[in-house]
């Protein structure tokens, strides 16, 4: 049955996303938009503005010429499953130190004013975010736009490794109670050092802005964590 209205198209591709659907998925790449259209029964000018929404919103992006991706690992994959069982809080923030700050390095030198432009607004939505989820995907977009801007394959596939395990469900749930609202607000105060040391192209300030924030997310999450008497 053809799926006529706008907020059914972005459902069912939204739904695809996240259960790495393989009627709509390859390989973590989204098909053509010509044989979404055909699959959800709309016209291609549908498709288009949905998938513009779902960039928007941080759950794909696009390479010229090789076309729209996931943003993350799909979660059917075993060894991604066996990987997150066996990672602590410890694991994920100690490899986050020596990845994320230099990829903020690099971002200072290669992301371009539309790259910049979307950390921006990706930092006033994880600012405007009324639950600790909604900050949980704004916050997952930010941090994923500077490692797509710095345009390295493997550093990305080692981004998107440990962005998908920080988001299998029991760490999105260990970490909504780690960011409440006052924590939400020092993180943002963070990005938008991040932002604004990469806009004005200072790779040092970039990568030390990243690393203060990196380790004040682990500082919180320890807090939060009970410890033995």
């Amino acid at each position: 049955m053809p799926i006529e209205a706008k907020h059914n198209v972005l459902d069912a591709l939204r739904e695809a996303i996240q259960t790495t659907d393989e009627r709509f998925i390859i390989d973590e790449r989204l098909l053509p938009e010509r044989e979404l259209s055909e699959r959800l029964g709309v016209g291609r000018r549908a498709v288009r503005q949905a998938l513009n929404e779902l960039e928007g919103e941080g759950l794909l992006f696009r390479k010229q010429g090789l076309g729209t991706f996931v943003r993350e690992v799909g979660p059917k994959s075993t060894s991604l499953k066996s990987l997150t069982n066996r990672t602590s809080p410890n694991d994920i923030i100690e490899v986050r130190l020596e990845v994320e700050p230099v990829l903020a390095r690099l971002a200072a030198t290669r992301a371009t004013p539309k790259d910049i432009d979307q950390m921006r607004l990706f930092v006033r939505r994880a600012a405007q975010a009324a639950t600790p989820r909604e900050y949980e995907q704004w916050d997952s977009a930010f941090h994923t736009k500077i490692a797509e801007s710095v345009r390295n394959t493997m550093f990305w596939g080692v981004f998107r490794l440990i962005n998908s395990v920080r988001k299998e469900q029991h760490w999105v749930n260990s970490r909504s109670r780690v960011f409440t609202f006052g924590v939400s607000e020092e993180m943002v105060r963070q990005h938008h050092a991040i932002v604004a040391a990469i806009s004005a192209r200072d790779p040092v300030a970039a990568e030390e802005a990243m690393r203060i924030h990196i380790s004040t997310v682990g500082l919180r999450i320890s807090q939060s964590m009970p410890h033995p008497a």
